[in-house]
């Protein structure tokens, strides 16, 4: 495991998912986790819980992604706040940006409103999360965005969401060259298919689908969260600093050729 003690880490969207997988994880190796929810408290909850058991520090933080212009000010006002509360400590060392929102439509069926939905989440609350987070960032910090396969593996289906995740890919990278000069190292990551309880859920009645998803890895089965903790909490690391601007193909080797 990596040493991350005194490390604070943001995870948004941790209180279930890969989310809550990354935020146990960089608890484990040491680091403060302010949990981020949107609206599922108990969840977010259940999430510091599990954290605080296994010996971690961890507190839990709201903010609606879908409107990052109104929420986030107090988002990082909570922060503050609550990083006080659980360790005594102030400032920022890890952002992790994994809440996302897929929506499901084609070109000639989705609305302006879902488009809207998709890029609000994945690429506007990324953007602002990270202005906040700037004052409070210390140099050498990590910046982690969890992308997606489907901006390199073309479903048309959920196209706004592949839309989006392309985009931060591109954000990642300008700040990565911005920040640099302070250590501060930015990266994403792309998942692909993973067996969350979401993505079991959506699959519920359908084992074919699985299957289908499995056949398509190299390695023949899904993804796990913990598949994707493991690629953050290296990228959190001081052994993960000499790694910057890069995306990291996390989807098992989904459709190589």
């Amino acid at each position: 495991m990596a040493d991350l003690a005194g490390k604070v880490a943001l995870v948004t969207g941790a209180s279930r998912g890969i989310g809550r997988e990354i935020a146990k994880r960089l608890a484990a190796d040491g680091a403060t986790v302010a949990v981020h929810y949107g609206a599922n408290l108990a969840a977010a909850e259940e999430t510091v819980a599990t954290i605080v058991e296994a010996g971690g520090r961890g507190f839990a933080i709201q903010a609606d992604l879908h409107t990052p212009e109104t929420s986030l000010a107090k988002m990082f006002e909570d922060f503050d706040r609550g990083l006080n509360l659980c360790s005594g400590q102030s400032g920022l060392d890890i952002i992790v940006n994994n809440a996302g929102q897929i929506m499901f439509g084609a070109v000639d069926v989705l609305r302006p409103e879902a488009f809207d939905k998709a890029f609000a989440v994945d690429v506007k609350a990324p953007f602002f999360i990270v202005q906040g987070a700037l004052p409070r960032l210390r140099d050498g910090g990590r910046i982690i965005n969890i992308s997606s396969g489907t901006s390199r593996v073309v479903n048309p289906d959920v196209v706004s969401y592949a839309m989006a995740k392309g985009a931060l890919e591109v954000f990642s990278k300008t700040i990565a060259q911005q920040l640099g000069p302070r250590g501060v190292t930015v990266n994403s990551v792309a998942p692909g298919p993973t067996a969350t309880e979401e993505f079991l859920r959506m699959a519920q009645g359908n084992p074919s689908f699985v299957e289908h998803a499995k056949s398509q890895s190299a390695l023949r089965r899904l993804g796990a969260p913990a598949d994707i903790a493991n690629i953050v909490a290296f990228l959190a690391s001081d052994e993960g600093g000499w790694i910057t601007g890069q995306l990291i193909d996390a989807t098992g080797g989904t459709l190589l050729g």
